[in-house]
């Protein structure tokens, strides 16, 4: 029975074993091993003045191997144009290269007219070394040359990297060599790795990406609290003494006076604030648009807060496109909060058209984005920009909207409605609309907006 029960367990440890394998060396736990592989991706180019062109590292005329390698980021990353793509540049894990090979470019007229483009719009670059990135421009423009040979392009790049143990830490991009750019001219584009050991830990290694003596500066919180408890008291006082003054005239509002009575008071005895107070709560025109668009300025409010504050918490700018995951994720999470104000406050000024009301607040604003992300997809798919959304892509967002979003949304409108829908107005809403005066002609928004 022993040897038989031994045996079971080699078996099943041999299983377990090939199912799963042990942990190597990769870019998902950023742990490596001497001469391990690691990958070099390029993402995009474009102009350094415009940030939001960009453009595939390869729509320039780099040489590269077929067949290479995408890297799939997630949402946020597509969302962000970012598109990485394997370089087959051979780097190895605290391997020293001298001088190595990339490969062999050969100019022809289009290449040459391509780089020159580039060059004169200040094109840069971006790549990846473990998540870290790194930058460099394309080539220089030499104004003090003739007109041939004023367009120079890198064909070495320095690459340094330091390391922590296993793990990377910094990474660093320098270029050398320039070249002239000319047609029939084969260029040695070349590469060298260097190694150095750094003390600084893997938690820290984003620290030099960010203004962190920004964040180092010290916070007075004593007298941030005493002014925030200041302000509170001296909101507290005003609203009593408003309250105390205003008691008399809340009861007299309240009352259920003729409206004719009402109007002829008003003409002989109010003056100022006090002659609309019958109008103030009488339900606008468009009462469903209008909820609409408080319950949507209501979930983007905290929807804003909420990212910030998981921004600060945690490590958003750590992953590319982190933040607009995070953004579209707390979006449809909290669309319960739009579809309960605009139910509220559609309830409370009598509301009857519901399912109006309900599919107004959860579509309003998608179908607004989506309006004008059709309109800039079709100039980005045009112009061959990484700004561009992927079928793909608009369907994973779509499915977020349809299944998350929109019930919730409807959820959160129903839940308004019963709990937060009854009327608490202060002052009674009269019968009669009290007469509008006739707008001066030099008061109309046209005039306004001249002048």
């Amino acid at each position: 029975m022993l040897p038989t029960a031994r045996s079971l367990s080699l078996v099943l440890f041999l299983a377990a074993f090939i199912i799963v394998p042990p942990a190597l060396a990769s870019e998902s736990d950023h742990k490596y091993q001497a001469d391990d592989l690691v990958t070099l991706w390029v993402n995009k180019v474009g102009p350094y003045n415009n940030p939001q062109e960009t453009y595939n590292y390869y729509s320039l005329p780099f040489c590269h191997a077929s067949g290479n390698t995408h890297k799939w980021g997630g949402l946020g990353e597509v969302l962000g144009g970012n598109e990485l793509i394997d370089s087959q540049i051979d780097l190895r894990f605290q391997k020293n290269v001298d001088k190595g090979s990339i490969c062999v470019l050969e100019l022809d007229e289009t290449k040459v007219k391509k780089f020159k483009d580039a060059i004169e719009n200040n094109y840069w670059f971006e790549f990846f070394i473990d998540d870290l990135p790194l930058w460099g421009f394309v080539g220089e423009l030499h104004t003090d040359r003739n007109s041939d040979n004023k367009h120079v392009l890198y064909t070495h790049k320095n690459i340094n990297i330091k390391h922590n143990k296993d793990r990377i830490i910094h990474v660093n991009l320098s270029q050398e060599s320039p070249k002239p750019l000319e047609a029939g001219r084969t260029l040695d584009m070349t590469y060298s790795v260097k190694w150095e050991p750094t003390n600084i830990s893997f938690a820290h290694r984003f620290d030099v990406y960010l203004d962190y003596p920004f964040f180092e500066h010290q916070i007075h919180w004593f007298s941030i609290f005493n002014s925030f408890m200041m302000v509170i008291f001296l909101t507290g006082l005003v609203s009593m003494i408003l309250m105390r003054t205003l008691r008399n005239d809340y009861a007299k509002y309240a009352r259920d006076d003729d409206d004719l009575e009402t109007l002829e008071r008003d003409v002989s005895e109010e003056s100022g604030w006090k002659l609309v107070h019958g109008d103030v709560f009488r339900p606008p025109h468009y009462l469903a648009l209008i909820s609409a668009l408080v319950g949507t300025g209501a979930q983007l409010a905290l929807l804003v807060l909420l990212v910030i504050l998981l921004a600060i918490v945690g490590t958003l700018y750590v992953g590319r496109g982190a933040i607009v995951t995070t953004f579209i994720v707390c979006y449809a999470l909290t669309s319960f909060i739009s579809g309960y104000v605009s139910g509220a406050m559609y309830s409370r000024n009598s509301g009857k058209s519901w399912i109006k009301s309900m599919i107004l607040t959860a579509s309003l604003f998608p179908f607004l984005c989506f309006g004008i992300g059709f309109i800039l997809n079709t100039i980005a798919i045009f112009y061959g920009s990484l700004a561009a959304i992927p079928f793909g892509t608009m369907v994973v967002v779509f499915v977020i909207w349809a299944f998350i979003s929109f019930p919730l949304a409807l959820l959160g409108t129903v839940f308004g409605r019963n709990w937060s829908g009854a009327p608490n107005n202060t002052c009674r809403v009269k019968t009669i609309p009290r007469p509008i005066p006739e707008e001066k002609w030099y008061l109309t928004p046209s005039v306004v907006s001249l002048m």
